[in-house]
């Protein structure tokens, strides 16, 4: 077991919601103040002035005084930056170099690796919304999940997240598109169910949606995380195709936007209740078809 690192200074590469919030918490794990670098200088300027540390005054700074080192750019920028980092490892210095993405894993970063970094992913199970302070208090305790490109990769990547307090939890980096696609599903395919539910109750002429569905989708999101596929309720469990037959009928009159998604989801259910060997009444397969 290696020991605890004991960091001089964390580079930041980005300056939006993710590379703020981990600057807040790498802060007191850093001898130093940790050093920011972003393509635009007027948001380095204010990501500083917002949450302390220190501007670089280029990325070859950032590699050569930092010893460990987040990436936290967009996914589609991530390529460019790690070719542009790996022209400007200093020889001889070997630092840690991770990125936060969910969708890469640690191959990403071969080009730094080949320069002499150390790499992995690490990326947190959590949304970041513009609130650096909270964002910490959060990813205390959160999962992250990291992908080393080797053992000692590995060990860096446990150390750093247990700094923040998180969990690290290891994926295959094969693995790591399935692991961003189900995050995905979860959590923004769950903003797009709730708002079409809250546009449906609009128009059935409900003034306050959200406050009319929170209980019920809060315990739905508690039973299915306690109990899985098992939490669920409702006519398509119950084999209701008449009250699904009027929800089609409602929707196609009232909310036709809501249509095709409600029809998708629900077949969606339909077919995992049939892989569990329950019976699906013909009527209602014929209605979702």
């Amino acid at each position: 077991m290696m020991d605890k690192p004991s960091f001089q200074q964390f580079g930041i590469v980005g300056s939006g919601r993710v590379a703020r919030a981990f600057a807040l918490g790498f802060a007191p794990h850093s001898a130093a103040p940790p050093l920011l670098w972003g393509r635009s200088s007027e948001h380095v300027r204010t990501a500083v002035t917002d949450i302390g540390g220190a501007a670089a005054q280029d990325l070859s700074q950032i590699l050569a005084r930092c010893d460990a080192v987040a990436i936290a750019v967009s996914d589609d920028a991530l390529a460019d930056v790690v070719a542009d980092m790996a022209a400007l490892v200093p020889s001889g210095h070997t630092p840690f170099v991770f990125h936060v993405s969910g969708r890469s894993g640690a191959a990403v970063l071969a080009p730094l690796r080949a320069a002499g970094a150390s790499t992995a992913a690490i990326h947190p199970a959590m949304t970041f919304t513009g609130d650096p302070e909270s964002e910490v208090r959060r990813m205390a305790g959160a999962r992250f999940a990291i992908t080393g490109s080797a053992p000692d990769a590995t060990a860096w990547a446990h150390e750093t997240v247990s700094l923040l307090g998180g969990v690290a939890v290891e994926i295959a980096e094969e693995r790591r598109a399935l692991y961003h696609a189900a995050l995905c599903h979860a959590s923004n395919h769950l903003v797009t169910l709730i708002a079409g539910a809250s546009d449906a109750l609009s128009d059935a002429g409900i003034d306050d949606p959200a406050a009319l569905l929170a209980p019920l989708v809060r315990a739905a999101l508690e039973n299915s995380l306690a109990q899985g596929f098992a939490g669920l309720s409702g006519p398509l469990l119950r084999g209701d195709h008449h009250t699904i037959g009027d929800h089609l009928d409602a929707l196609g009159a009232f909310s036709p936007d809501l249509l095709p998604a409600y029809r998708a989801i629900a077949r969606a259910t339909l077919d995992e209740l049939e892989r569990r060997g329950r019976d699906i009444p013909a009527e209602m397969d014929r209605k979702l078809r």
